[in-house]
């Protein structure tokens, strides 16, 4: 009967832990705010929307300044 209680105890204590669950955390996206655009930016439309476009990047304009987009 004791063998029984420890053999179910085991089974218990190993299901038990067996259900934890492993969650990937990312970590937070950086934006950065350019204040400024440079002189030499161009203005293009994208799927009718206005984007600024210099250095090889698409900005688009917000309130605080522009903000890097991926088209």
């Amino acid at each position: 009967m004791r063998t029984y209680f420890l053999i179910f105890g085991i089974v218990i204590f190993f299901s038990a832990t067996s259900c934890v669950s492993r969650v990937a955390v990312r970590p937070a996206h950086t934006t950065t705010v350019v204040k400024v655009a440079p002189k030499h930016h161009k203005i293009v439309v994208v799927k009718g929307k206005r984007y600024y476009f210099w250095n090889g990047k698409h900005y688009r304009k917000t309130k605080k300044g522009y903000v890097f987009v991926r088209v």
